[in-house]
């Protein structure tokens, strides 16, 4: 391969909606060294992360498909990869994977794929579970370099696969973006929440993964000890309707405002004072890290990746997942003690400043590009 003036990085990923990965290649392109790399990025579905990548003038394609392992649409990669002329393929997630893969080995270019949390998980069919651990493992065994957004996803990897190498990139978080001291719209007078009412709040796309149902009832047990005392849930999904009728069933309908993804996180994190994530599994949140940076008391599920980024009683609160009883006591705990609440949350924002910071996620990243492009010169 004949060196060029910049390194063409094509970042694939399943869908344009707004998901952790999503904001992932959206902060990644955004903070990629442009005097190096020319970042062009590849999705499966359109959605508001494409319109965001337009915005910054990223150039951007959707081949549409909702498959993994969709040999229709191989085809179309392959032509558009020629298009572009990519150097790199970065794939995020297993479907982006197993769509990209057969193009990238048959032009011959070096495949990173990052592990954004794995496909196969607790509460699958043992079948299917078996099903997908092959699928990843023959994926990861075929990538010239695999990331993994946590140690814990690594150590899953290897005991799933007996032998997985990998390079393990936490996530990070834009901290101009998400500066606690900025100055937001006022998002929780245009919900029509009273001002006089603490916020506990929920942005995720509701899922089986991030537990929307038992978010509700939490609350609900919550609500019946904490008067002023309002749940904000943000975000789509094929939960969103369920959990509207189980707030319509606890009666506490006038206690939860329901909204639909929002490009304006920042301002809906300012609206809070406690972030719950009762997520079932996790690569490693995204969405906690973005309320710690915006110095929100965190609550969140005991699994996988967000045990690394939460230290229970210091920069937050872990509770064990599938649990409403425990994240109902977390909640009045937190509604309760002030001065708790407050020390999480400096703490919080601590630890994002030192450790979590998108510009070395993204040196990080980098440095895999030129050592991989290095090797194959």
């Amino acid at each position: 391969m004949k060196p060029r003036k910049k390194i063409t990085v094509l970042q694939a990923i399943r869908q344009g909606k707004i998901g952790g990965g999503e904001s992932h290649v959206l902060d990644l392109v955004a903070h990629l060294d442009r005097n190096r790399f020319e970042p062009v990025v590849l999705a499966f579905t359109d959605g508001p992360m494409i319109a965001a990548l337009q915005q910054q003038q990223v150039p951007t394609h959707v081949i549409a498909s909702e498959k993994a392992f969709d040999i229709r649409v191989w085809k179309q990669v392959k032509r558009f990869m020629q298009q572009q002329q990519v150097d790199i393929v970065h794939v995020h997630g297993t479907r982006a994977n197993t769509n990209v893969l057969w193009a990238a080995r048959s032009l011959r270019l070096p495949l990173v794929y990052t592990i954004h949390g794995w496909s196969f998980h607790e509460g699958l069919h043992p079948v299917m579970k078996r099903a997908r651990i092959a699928a990843e493992r023959f994926i990861t065994q075929r990538a010239q370099v695999n990331i993994c957004v946590s140690e814990s996803n690594r150590r899953t990897g290897l005991q799933a696969f007996g032998r997985f190498r990998a390079e393990v990139v936490k996530n990070g978080v834009n901290l101009q973006k998400f500066d606690p001291a900025a100055d937001y719209p006022d998002v929780k007078a245009a919900f029509g929440i009273p001002a006089h009412h603490l916020v506990v709040g929920y942005i995720a796309r509701m899922t089986l993964q991030k537990d929307p149902l038992n978010m509700i009832r939490a609350f609900a047990a919550a609500a019946q000890q904490a008067k002023d005392i309002t749940l904000l849930m943000v975000g789509g999904g094929e939960l969103q309707q369920p959990a509207r009728d189980a707030a319509q069933a606890l009666g506490i309908s006038d206690r939860v405002v329901f909204q639909d993804f929002r490009q304006d996180v920042p301002a809906v994190l300012r609206a809070m004072d406690i972030y719950c994530l009762p997520s079932l599994w996790e690569g490693f949140p995204i969405g906690v890290l973005e309320a710690m940076a915006m110095g929100k008391a965190v609550i969140a599920s005991d699994v996988d990746g967000t045990r690394e980024a939460v230290a229970h009683g210091e920069n937050g609160l872990l509770v064990p997942p599938a649990d409403p009883a425990a994240l109902t006591a977390a909640i009045l705990r937190l509604a309760a003690d002030r001065p708790l609440r407050e020390r999480l949350q400096q703490k919080a924002v601590e630890t994002i400043r030192s450790t979590y910071n998108v510009a070395g996620m993204t040196r990080k990243i980098e440095d895999i590009y030129s050592k991989l492009l290095a090797h194959l010169i």
